[in-house]
C-alpha cells in the first residue's frame, strides 16, 4: 500500500501493455493451460458421480456434490495457481527467476520440498469447497428458472447467461479467501516471508489496509469470470446433450423427484456426467 503500482484494473491493463506489450497480459499462461483440462475433468466427473451417489437431484445435493468436486480438484489447482502466481509476479526479461510453470514448481520443490509445492493448500480448500457448491447450485437453479430445454432457439444464450452468472456468484461467495490464498502463495517471492499462516495473513492485511484489501482485484476477476464460466458450462451441457440425444437417462442416474418436473426429454445437465 505504501507504493501502489496500479490504480485499478484499467490502469493495470494499460501499464502492462505499455511496459511489456500485449504478450505481458499472457504471463503465466502455461500453468493454467496444463492444469485446466485435468481440473475440469475432475470437477464435472466428481460432481456428477457424487450427485448420483446421493440419489436425489435436490438443491442441497447439488451444493454438496459441487463442494466435493471443489475439494478434490484442489490437488491440481493449488500447485497450478502457485506456479501461475509466481510467474505473473516475477520480473520480466533476463532477471526472471522461472522459465515456465514446470521450472517454477521444480525450483520450489528443490528449495522447500512437497510442502512448498502445496503452499496455500488450506486456503485453497477454504475457497474451492464452498465456491464450487455455490457454482453448481446456482447453475442448476438458473437453468431451471430460465427454462433451458432442447429445441428452444434461445437455449445457448440462456446457458451462457446461467453459466456466466454462476461463475460470478461463485467468486463473490469466497473472494476474500482468494485474496489471502494469493498473498500466501506470493509470500517470500521478493524478500523475507511475512506471514505465518492464514490467520496471521488476515490480521496483517487488515491492519495495514483495512477491509477493502479483501476485495482487491475483484473487478478484474468478475470481468474474467463471466465469459470463462459461460463458455465452460454451455459447452459441457451442449456437448453432453448432443452426445446423448433424447435417450432415457442411464440406470442409476439421479433424477428430479418433484412432480412438477416437465415430461419428456430435458436438457442434459453437467451433473449427468
Amino acid at each position: 500500500m505504501e507504493k501502489p503500482q496500479y490504480r485499478g484494473t484499467l490502469h493495470c491493463f494499460q501499464a502492462i501493455i505499455k511496459q511489456e506489450s500485449v504478450l505481458g497480459l499472457y504471463r503465466g499462461l502455461g500453468s493454467p493451460l496444463m492444469g485446466l483440462t485435468f481440473i475440469n475433468a475432475l470437477v464435472f466427473g466428481v460432481q456428477g458421480n457424487t450427485l448420483r451417489a446421493l440419489g436425489q437431484d435436490s438443491p442441497l445435493n447439488q451444493f454438496l456434490a459441487g463442494a466435493a468436486a471443489g475439494t478434490i480438484q484442489c490437488v491440481i489447482c493449488c500447485p497450478m495457481e502457485l506456479a501461475k502466481t509466481r510467474l505473473q509476479l516475477q520480473d520480466a526479461g533476463p532477471a526472471r527467476t522461472y522459465r515456465g510453470p514446470l521450472d517454477c514448481l521444480a525450483q520450489i520443490y528443490r528449495q522447500e520440498g512437497l510442502r512448498g509445492v502445496n503452499r496455500g493448500m488450506a486456503s485453497t480448500l477454504l475457497r474451492e469447497t464452498p465456491s464450487f457448491g455455490v457454482y453448481f447450485l446456482a447453475y442448476d437453479v438458473l437453468t431451471r428458472a430460465l427454462g433451458c430445454e432442447p429445441g428452444d432457439r434461445l437455449v445457448v444464450p440462456k446457458l451462457l447467461l446461467a453459466g456466466g452468472t454462476s461463475g460470478i456468484l461463485s467468486w463473490l461467495s469466497t473472494y476474500p479467501v482468494d485474496v489471502v490464498k494469493s498473498r500466501l502463495q506470493a509470500d517470500g517471492l521478493r524478500g523475507t516471508p511475512r506471514y505465518r499462516g492464514i490467520v496471521d495473513c488476515v490480521r496483517q492485511s487488515y491492519q495495514a489496509e483495512g477491509w477493502r484489501v479483501f476485495t482487491r482485484g475483484l473487478a478484474s476477476t468478475l470481468l474474467r469470470a463471466f465469459p470463462v464460466n459461460a463458455a465452460t458450462f454451455a459447452t459441457v451441457t451442449v456437448v453432453l446433450t448432443y452426445a446423448r440425444g433424447e435417450e432415457a437417462q442411464p440406470e442409476g442416474e439421479a433424477v428430479p423427484t418433484t412432480s412438477a418436473a416437465p415430461a419428456g426429454p430435458t436438457l442434459a445437465q453437467p451433473s449427468s456426467l
